[in-house]
């Protein structure tokens, strides 16, 4: 029998052999089976900071069960459009269930798509369908590659298994904050791809979904890069910044809503700083620190999201013309600085317009004007955070120095941002010092602007998970508005791969 014990504490400097002895404790007998289900870090109180584990154990070593899946007694022509975590995890249910799906991506192969990162980095070539945003992977693979969710999916344990499987780390099974790093990432996309192509799928690069035909209302066809092909079924996995794809969509008739989304900056702290606010003089034994604030001082409210310890923010810009940031963090989250997300939530009345894609026209202009603002050929417009709350131009950094590779220009936060976003942030950035020691450093940096937190658009979908109104195409994942984050959009592509696949078994 198993037994699932909670409340586990180790010190940082205890191994973890320690728990099994704890557990023989407790069962009065020799432990042959012994599985970390959580693990976390209680820091509260900076004297006693301990590791706090949820261990299974039982007397006896019992068999692992293996999940069985039906198979498909017919072959449809399913196409999957984009190859981020929504239509990586969809392939790869329907290939348990012996579909063939066929995945296309604008992009280029990661390995390919890494290069035109960092040549964008160092030259200011934008390619506008290889970058951080678009190409295999998705937009998360330039990131910190956390894998934290605020749903409480079946599908969750799932999506870790997998990506255990594809080589991510161990842990991420139990922590409590998991994350796999940009570098990681990487290889473990390279190897899906691998999976899809070995069990007879299809991977087309450099391929768009440019246009979609249907019959009385269903599916009879698709357009790759402007050529018609034959499909039975459609995922539309593409991510939060397939602006032309939300636009070709709204022309065939899809319902698309206006949806709230934040916009902000990327702040960066020496992580050192970070280190000793959270944990105190002994940060230096512990994993880089991370925080998580929201205030409620401003006009609107305010929040810290996808916090990078030891990272670097990144250009993530998409179009030509238009800055853009991102935070990313490789695995060992051993870099100087630590950057967050400094974010306001913005509505739809705050578009200007009823039209559809107001939104994807609201951050544009937010992105132009930051552009303009910093001189151009993608500098980003910084701001040191004295000088921001006290309402002063900038003119020299502190002891943090700004992470963003393609180089910074001194420029207010105004004169990029809506005002109702400038306010609420300096109001809300001393209420985020009351619990977090130091976050309003003066040399703490701004980098901005950040507008691509999630997709500005919803693209309708019925209980039935089809677009409303289009039978056999599934809008699907983070960027048709069904997702926040890569464990979110990976579950809810096996929730739509799942759905395809019984019509078939």
């Amino acid at each position: 029998m198993k037994l699932v014990v909670n409340n586990l504490y180790l010190s940082p400097s205890e191994r973890e052999g320690k728990l099994v002895k704890i557990c023989e404790k407790k069962l009065h007998a020799p432990v042959a089976s012994f599985r970390i289900l959580k693990k976390s870090l209680d820091a509260r109180d900076k004297a006693n900071i301990r590791w706090v584990y949820t261990v299974e154990c039982s007397e006896k070593a019992e068999p692992t069960v293996q999940p069985t899946y039906g198979q498909a007694r017919k072959q449809p022509k399913i196409y999957v459009a984009g190859m981020g975590p929504a239509g990586l995890f969809c392939a790869i249910q329907l290939i348990r269930h012996g579909l063939r799906p066929i995945l296309l991506e604008r992009g280029r192969p990661v390995e390919e798509r890494a290069k035109d990162v960092e040549n964008f980095l160092r030259s200011g070539v934008l390619a506008p369908d290889s970058n951080v945003q678009f190409g295999e992977g998705g937009a998360g693979t330039f990131s910190d590659g956390k894998l934290n969710t605020q749903t409480n999916s079946p599908l969750n344990r799932e999506v870790l298994d997998l990506f255990v499987k594809f080589g991510a780390p161990q842990e991420i099974a139990y922590l409590g904050k998991p994350h796999i790093g940009s570098d990681n990432l990487r290889g473990i996309v390279s190897k899906m791809r691998t999976y899809v192509l070995e069990n007879g799928g299809q991977v087309r690069f450099s391929s768009c979904l440019s246009d979609i035909e249907t019959k009385n209302g269903k599916l009879s066809g698709i357009y790759v890069n402007g050529v018609r092909e034959d499909a039975d079924e459609l995922v539309i996995a593409v991510g939060h910044s397939a602006r032309d794809t939300f636009g070709m969509l709204l022309s065939r008739g899809f319902c698309i809503r206006q949806k709230p989304f934040a916009v902000g900056v990327r702040v960066e702290h020496l992580q050192t700083a970070i280190g000793r606010a959270q944990y105190g003089s002994g940060y230096l034994a512990l994993p880089p620190a991370d925080y998580k604030l929201v205030s409620h001082a401003g006009e609107r409210a305010a929040f810290t999201f996808c916090m990078c310890p030891g990272g670097v923010v990144i250009p993530a810009a998409s179009e030509e013309g238009g800055v853009v940031t991102n935070g990313m963090s490789n695995f060992a989250r051993d870099g100087k600085n630590a950057n967050s997300a400094l974010i306001a939530q913005v509505t739809p009345e705050d578009f200007g317009s009823e039209h559809p894609l107001a939104g994807v026209a609201f951050q544009r202009a937010i992105e132009r004007a930051a552009y303009a603002a910093a001189g151009g050929n993608y500098l980003a417009p910084v701001q040191l955070m004295g000088d921001f709350l006290a309402g002063k131009e900038s003119y020299f950094f502190g002891e943090v120095m700004p992470s963003y590779a393609r180089g910074t220009a001194f420029a207010p936060l105004e004169s990029y941002l809506p005002t109702v976003v400038v306010s609420s942030l300096r109001a809300a950035v001393p209420d985020m010092d009351a619990r977090l020691k130091g976050f309003a450093s003066f040399d703490a940096v701004l980098t901005g602007p950040e507008t691509r937190t999630s997709s500005p658009v919803r693209i309708e979908r019925g209980d039935d998970l089809m677009a409303v109104g289009k039978e056999n195409i599934y809008p699907c994942g983070e960027g048709c508005g069904y997702a926040g984050g890569i464990m979110s959009a990976a579950a809810d592509g096996l929730r739509v791969g799942e759905r395809i696949a019984q019509k078939y078994l």
